[in-house]
């Protein structure tokens, strides 16, 4: 969590440029001379704008913010209108969480729009805004998505100068069979419940519990990645109402030092978000608790009830993934490691083609698409791995999987540099290991799928020479996919062995 690696220092550019951009929001909403609930109205929009918006492409980006007011105004003026309404509020914020995970299946823009139309409906509540606020409150969203725009895409365009890894496609499937369909219902029906009882524990504060199950399903595709996310949850907002106690309250709301706060905690939940799901909600909760005291609110009363309203939210969620179209965590775990195998295949079949004289083949973007499905791959691994796991022959196993994928990984990388090297073309021995290689991939994903065969060959590369670097790769390459059939070809429930 401390020493997480920031290639290209990309997530401490991201995280500054964030701090910018709210900053630039809140001051043009008062400048403005809006109310005080617009002015967070207009800075939590344009944090949604900066967090949300992962396009692969710069103009995609721009798109979708532009898109962003199409998502959140309509939900905005039914948040507002029906504020005093509870049952007809309640029905609306229950379809709304149905459209905006189900917006998911069209990739970074539904899941952005998504996002941004719950948080609307959510910032609202939290606000307690009333008809009367809405023309400001258009306006502050409308100031700040302009500013977000402004500081993102002329001011500090990073994109621009290191595009983002493109985000891995979602698994496919039809009907019930897909993911963010099945995702879609689990949702809603964790949400109902939640809303549900977080209205018994508060008639004021119950929307907590409402968006602790919604998040909890942001980024997760299987039953363990969601109650991981939910025990992460949980234990970030224990150790955020313990900093709002010992920071918040104190502070009772002074502008200037509330202030300062709140643009570190914008900060950490940038920074932390890629690296530790608890870190960025303990920022959350922290911020969340400095803005109750800017609006005059805060209590340690409140920050309990934030901490009963999260548990509520995090145990909906988790029996929402148990009982509502279920996705088992194997499923999902077999899915992404069979992607990031063939992605394995696709770079060392481009590999092969450079070096034998292919002026079009790359190897490249095949390889950077492993680093991003090896991030995917981490994160189904993430339950079978976690300390609290009490399956050890599955930790054992992932751990292995993680570690001979990570190597396949660097090997990958490392003949990409050799293919794209003019000297190492048209050699017949690199040629020939690579098409090995290939054979070796291709031999593991039909073990997969024919549920454990026999491993591939240990001995089909040769021991290269020290001055072979490129047959070095291949062949660490080849040992690493071979020793991925005992983990993979093994019932997931029988004790782990270690292969000689």
């Amino acid at each position: 969590m401390f020493v997480a690696p920031d290639p290209g220092r990309m997530r401490l550019r991201t995280s500054a440029r964030a701090v910018i951009g709210v900053a630039a929001a809140v001051a043009l909403a008062e400048l403005c001379g809006l109310s005080l609930t617009a002015s967070i109205t207009g800075g939590l929009a344009a944090l949604l704008a900066l967090f949300t918006v992962t396009d692969t492409t710069v103009r995609r980006q721009t798109v979708t913010t532009a898109l962003l007011p199409a998502a959140g105004f309509p939900v905005l003026a039914l948040a507002t209108t029906l504020h005093g309404v509870t049952p007809a509020r309640d029905a609306v914020f229950v379809l709304v969480v149905f459209c905006g995970v189900y917006a998911r299946r069209w990739g970074p823009r539904g899941h952005a729009l998504g996002i941004f139309a719950f948080m609307n409906f959510f910032i609202t509540q939290f606000l307690h805004a009333v008809p009367a606020q809405l023309p400001e409150l258009y306006a502050a969203v409308g100031l700040a998505l302009a500013a977000a725009g402004a500081v993102r895409f002329l001011l500090w365009p990073i994109e621009r100068r290191t595009p983002p890894p493109a985000a891995p496609a979602p698994l496919p499937g039809r009907g019930l069979a897909r993911p963010t369909t099945r995702q879609a219902f689990q949702a809603t029906a964790a949400c109902a419940v939640a809303l549900a009882i977080g209205q018994v524990l508060s008639e004021d504060r119950w929307y907590w519990a409402v968006g602790t199950a919604w998040w909890i399903f942001v980024n997760t595709a299987s039953r363990g990645e969601t109650l991981v996310r939910g025990f992460r949850r949980v234990l970030g907002t224990v150790v955020g109402v313990a900093a709002g106690v010992l920071i918040a309250i104190p502070l009772n709301g002074a502008p200037a030092p509330t202030a300062l706060l709140v643009a570190a905690c914008v900060f950490a939940i940038f920074y932390t978000a890629a690296v530790s799901y608890s870190w960025m909600i303990l920022a959350v909760t922290l911020m969340a608790g400095l803005l109750y005291g800017l609006l005059g609110v805060l209590d340690p009363g409140l920050l309990v009830l934030r901490l009963e309203e999260t548990a509520v939210g995090a145990v909906c969620a988790a029996l929402a993934v148990v009982l509502v179209l279920p996705v088992t965590t194997h499923a999902t775990n077999d899915a992404w490691i069979q992607r990031a195998l063939h992605c394995v295949h696709a770079a060392t079949a481009q590999a092969t083609a450079r070096l034998a004289g292919s002026p079009t083949a790359d190897p490249a973007p095949h390889a950077a698409e492993l680093e991003t499905l090896l991030a995917r791959v981490r994160m189904a691994l993430a339950p079978l791995v976690h300390p609290l796991s009490p399956f050890r022959a599955r930790k054992a196993r992932a751990g292995q999987v993680i570690a001979l994928l990570d190597a396949c990984a660097r090997e990958v990388r490392g003949l990409v540099a050799v293919a794209g090297d003019p000297d190492a073309s048209h050699d017949a021995r690199l040629a020939a290991a690579c098409w090995r290689v290939e054979a070796a991939v291709e031999a593991l994903t039909a073990n997969r799928r024919a549920a454990g065969g026999p491993a591939a060959s240990r001995d089909t590369v040769p021991h290269a020479a020290a001055a072979e670097p490129a047959l070095a790769h291949l062949q660490s390459l080849e040992r690493a996919l071979s020793e991925l059939a005992t983990p993979l070809g093994s019932d997931p429930r029988a004790p782990f062995v270690v292969s000689a």
